[in-house]
């Protein structure tokens, strides 16, 4: 049970106030930690309405068209070109500026509202797939996929849409995973990958290594790409402990048939140290931070990129 306290007189004087702080502090308690109690405040009072109001702020940013796509470059270890790039999405309020994905998925989820979110990050994602081949850049396009978008049974049908109104080849769009997601109702997550894999896109674990992995449940999935999560490539170059656990994870994943990529690469020490070990690809501010869409073909022309 999670509870939530108020007193009186000190937090409200009638009975509907208290029971209205009561919930509120309620909610804080799920929200944090649940199995747990929370006394009701006026800090959690006010994070309490502030997020009420970006909910209803959220709900409008669709139609108002607020929402934006950033791409993040993927690079070849190989070759030092740009071999993809992974769409992140952002808010552009009108009022807050560029609102971060961590401020306002966490409500997306909660409310149900990722799932219509999610159908028009690939929706977008297509468009700009169309445009850039248009320009003669045929550049995979990674999307992060929630929970609820998965469970909502309609995903197939979005993907066949977008990919057929832009003239999108299905191999150029990559649906990343969670570990959480893969591991929850194995046989029937299994179906639906196998779904998704008939539309002809690609799947990605996104963050391996984080989760409660599996490796009976992993070879189950249809899966063609493997992500390693930065807290592991942080240290890789330094830690022993951290450069063990990203070669066996490059050779668990090769061993599978799966092409790996290494999250949040910032140096060239931890680049080198990812090549030696034979990763495929890496992602990270060392090329790029994710920029709107326009940018991306002078990133795929950085000569910098290149191996020396």
């Amino acid at each position: 049970a999670s509870i939530g306290i108020a007193l009186h007189p000190g937090d409200a004087r009638d009975d509907a106030a208290l029971l209205s702080n009561a919930g509120v502090a309620m909610k804080h308690a799920k929200s944090t930690a649940r199995n747990c109690w929370q006394f009701y405040t006026q800090e959690i009072n006010n994070v309490s309405r502030e997020k009420l109001k970006l909910e209803m702020q959220l709900r409008k940013a669709l139609e108002r068209n607020e929402l934006r796509l950033y791409y993040q470059p993927k690079v070849d270890l190989a070759t030092g070109h740009v071999c993809g790039s992974e769409a992140l999405m952002r808010w552009a309020h009108p009022e807050l500026g560029m609102v971060p994905p961590g401020r306002f998925i966490p409500i997306a989820e909660e409310t149900g509202l990722i799932v219509e979110m999610g159908e028009w990050v690939i929706r977008e994602a297509c468009q700009q797939i169309g445009l850039w081949r248009q320009q003669g850049l045929n550049l995979p396009v990674s999307v992060n996929v929630a929970r609820h978008g998965l469970a909502s049974g309609n995903l197939a049908g979005v993907l066949v849409e977008a990919l057929q109104k832009h003239q999108v080849p299905p191999g150029l769009l990559v649906l990343e995973l969670t570990e959480s997601m893969l591991m929850d109702q194995v046989d029937t997550m299994a179906r639906k990958l196998l779904q998704l894999r008939e539309v002809g896109v690609e799947l990605s674990i996104d963050d391996f290594g984080t989760g409660y992995s599996s490796m009976s449940y992993l070879k189950q999935f249809p899966l063609q790409e493997l992500k390693i999560d930065r807290s592991f490539v942080k240290g890789a170059a330094s830690d022993k402990t951290d450069a063990a656990i990203v070669r066996a994870l490059i050779v668990l994943g090769h061993s599978l048939g799966m092409r790996v990529v290494a999250e949040g690469v910032e140096t060239e020490a931890q680049r080198d140290t990812l090549h030696a070990m034979d990763c495929d690809a890496y992602q990270g501010f060392l090329c790029s931070p994710a920029i709107p869409a326009e940018g991306m073909q002078a990133i795929v022309n950085n000569a910098r990129l290149r191996p020396v």
